[in-house]
Order: structure tokens, then C-alpha cells, then sequence
């Protein structure tokens, strides 16, 4: 009797701790696309965009989504850890990962998009790693599936589905109040404190990338391959066909990459921003077809203060000269437009139109279009 009650403590313990650690994946996925909803529907944007055809369709839904995905990760994990609606939840929970395991292996072999999005910004792990860790919380899933059928929920239905609305209400709060506003943690790479030409630079004992270069040689009508030490560099007996250069691991990598500002005449302009002494505002407007006018009238405001104070302002942009063009006739403003990647522009600050006040090179603060005064 006492190993038979050892053995169901030790279930239960081990069930324990596999229903808490798929909560918490749950509540850490779904909580970190929630407070970045707008970020989180770029990423649905992209998966789009590389699927092409009808899928393209339901671009303009991204955003809808984005909160649906969350809510329901946020909402899943939280019924998991509060043990609400248990039996419901762990199936959700594996036909969630039936249909999120097998399209991981997808984006793996394919590699539609750099990375798979499921934790937002706040850890990017690689196509193939989210396979893996896919296949581990399927297993989990299943085994708590199984175990749900044992397990006795601990509150009664009526507060079982009031609880459930509350998690429902909560998620969906969060990501109305990040995606009008900024995500209530930042975890972009232009978040404040940042020094951006600090962020920039590669340390001179940083690794580097390695790669591994073959060389090809044909002799009497066969090929054959060579490396940097061994290849005939003085036997002109062979002739040389291609060279191959495979990444064998990947070098230090800035924070701040691929940051560029070109003027209306085309020069470059990045280090006259990031390395000038005194301030320096960025009105961010990645697309002006999806800018709202009325941010871009209270950057306006922003940018006369600027003139007056000696203070530089730009705003920049991935649109089109014509678009730029206008914009300004639309909205009847007056500060100069500068083109930047727009990709870039949309891991600056989650808001078309942000404001970005830059200090001496580094960002000291950051606001969305409906806090601009």
C-alpha cells in the first residue's frame, strides 16, 4: 500500500510539473505577443506575404489575428495553471500543437520567413530550433491530455467560465492598450537608453563569421573538391570549375543593424544623426499609406519647436518620392522627409507615426503618434 501511494504521489508530481511548465510557455507566448500586438501582426504579414496567392487576401486582418493568436495562448495557458476548465483546455492545448508541429517542420525545411515569431521579439529562436522545441511541447501536451481525464477541476462551472472571461477581458485589454499606444516592455533593438552607434560597432575580439570555401577542380574530365590548404594552385594541369563557401558558424552580430538615412538628395546621412551633439527628433512613418494624418499634424507642432530650439528633426520613411510628395500636400506639413528601410523603421517603435528623441547619439525617448504634443 505505501509503494502503491509513493508511485501515485510521484504521478502526480511529475503531472504537476508538466501542466505548470506548458502553462508557462503558454502565458509567456501569449503575454509577449499581446504586449507587442502590432509586431506580432508584421510577423503574420510576413508569413503572408511568403505563402503569396490567396493568402494575401487576409492581409488586412493581420492585426485581428495577431490578438486572436495571443488571446488564445494568454487565455490557455492561465486556464492550465489556474486549473480551470481543465479537460477542454489540455485538448485546445494539443490540437493547438497538432496543427503548430507540423507547420514548424514547414517553415524549417522552406525557411518562408528568418524566424518563427512565437515568442515576439523577446526571444527569436531559429526555424529549426522551433521545430524542436515544438516536438517537446507536443509531447507535453499529449501526456497532460491523457492525464486530464483523472483530474478534478477546482472550481465549480460557474466560476470555471468567470474566470475564463476575466483571462479572456485581461488579454484582450492588453493588446488594445500596446497596440494603441507602445508594448509595456520594450524589446526592440532602439529601446531607450540605447546608444545607437554604440549599438552598431562589431568589439574588435569579437568572432567573426566563419565559413568554409571549397574549391572545384577538373582533371582529365573529373571534378574534385578542395580546401584553402590543399587546392593546385601550381599545377596548371587542373582547371578550375566553382568555388563553394558554406557558414560553419556564425560570427558576433550588432544590435542595431542596417540603420541608414538618406536625405531628398540621396546622401547619406546616418552618421551626421547618431553622432551629433545635442538632439535629434525621428518622426517614424515606415508607410504613408498607413500613417495617420493626424499624428503626422502633431509631429508638425514637434518639429517647430525643434527649429526654434536649434534642434534637428526628420522624418523618415520607406515610401516612395511620390508618396512623400503627397503626403505633404494631404497634411500640409513642413519637415523633411528622409528615406530609410522599411523594416527597419517598423523595429524602431511600434507606432506610424513614433516619435524618437535622440540625445547625443542615444535614445532617450520614444512616443506613439497619440502622445505627441
Amino acid at each position: 500500500k505505501n509503494i502503491l501511494t509513493k508511485s501515485s504521489n510521484i504521478q502526480q508530481t511529475v503531472f504537476l510539473i508538466i501542466r505548470l511548465l506548458l502553462a508557462i510557455v503558454f502565458i509567456f507566448s501569449g503575454f509577449v505577443k499581446a504586449i507587442d500586438p502590432l509586431g506580432n501582426s508584421y510577423k503574420i504579414d510576413d508569413y503572408l506575404t511568403a505563402f503569396g496567392g490567396i493568402w494575401e487576401v487576409f492581409k488586412p486582418l493581420s492585426i485581428v489575428f495577431a490578438v486572436a493568436l495571443s488571446t488564445f495562448e494568454l487565455v490557455a495557458g492561465l486556464s492550465l495553471l489556474f486549473r480551470t476548465h481543465i479537460k477542454i483546455t489540455s485538448l485546445l492545448a494539443f490540437l493547438f500543437m497538432c496543427i503548430m508541429t507540423p507547420f514548424s517542420l514547414y517553415i524549417a525545411i522552406t525557411n518562408p520567413v528568418s524566424d518563427c515569431g512565437c515568442f515576439g521579439e523577446a526571444l527569436v529562436i531559429s526555424n529549426q530550433a522551433t521545430f524542436i522545441k515544438n516536438i517537446f511541447i507536443f509531447l507535453i501536451a499529449l501526456a497532460l491530455l491523457i492525464h486530464s481525464r483523472n483530474m478534478r477541476p477546482l472550481f465549480l462551472p460557474f466560476a470555471e467560465w468567470s474566470l475564463v472571461g476575466v483571462f479572456i477581458i485581461i488579454s484582450v485589454v492588453i493588446s488594445m492598450l500596446c497596440y494603441a499606444y507602445l508594448p509595456l516592455i520594450d524589446f526592440l533593438p532602439y529601446k531607450k537608453g540605447v546608444n545607437i552607434p554604440e549599438a552598431m560597432s562589431i568589439p574588435e575580439d569579437a568572432p567573426r563569421d566563419v565559413y568554409k570555401t571549397t574549391f572545384i577542380y577538373e582533371k582529365d574530365g573529373v571534378q574534385q573538391e578542395f580546401t584553402l590548404e590543399n587546392y593546385p594552385k601550381n599545377d596548371s594541369s587542373w582547371i578550375f570549375v566553382d568555388q563553394k563557401s558554406v557558414l560553419v558558424s556564425k560570427g558576433y552580430e550588432p544590435p542595431v543593424t542596417n540603420f541608414s538615412i538618406t536625405n531628398e538628395l540621396y546622401d547619406d546621412i546616418t552618421g551626421d544623426i547618431i553622432h551629433h551633439k545635442g538632439k535629434v527628433y525621428l518622426a517614424i512613418m515606415y508607410d504613408l499609406d498607413k500613417t495617420s494624418e493626424k499624428g503626422a499634424k502633431r509631429a508638425e507642432e514637434v518639429y517647430r519647436r525643434a527649429v526654434l530650439n536649434g534642434d534637428l528633426f526628420y522624418a523618415l520613411t520607406g515610401s516612395s518620392r511620390d508618396s512623400v510628395e503627397a503626403f505633404i500636400r494631404r497634411t500640409g506639413v513642413t519637415y523633411p522627409f528622409c528615406e530609410s528601410d522599411p523594416t527597419t523603421l517598423k523595429s524602431m517603435i511600434r507606432s506610424n507615426p513614433g516619435l524618437i528623441l535622440i540625445n547625443n547619439g542615444t535614445i532617450v525617448d520614444k512616443k506613439p503618434w497619440r502622445r505627441i504634443k
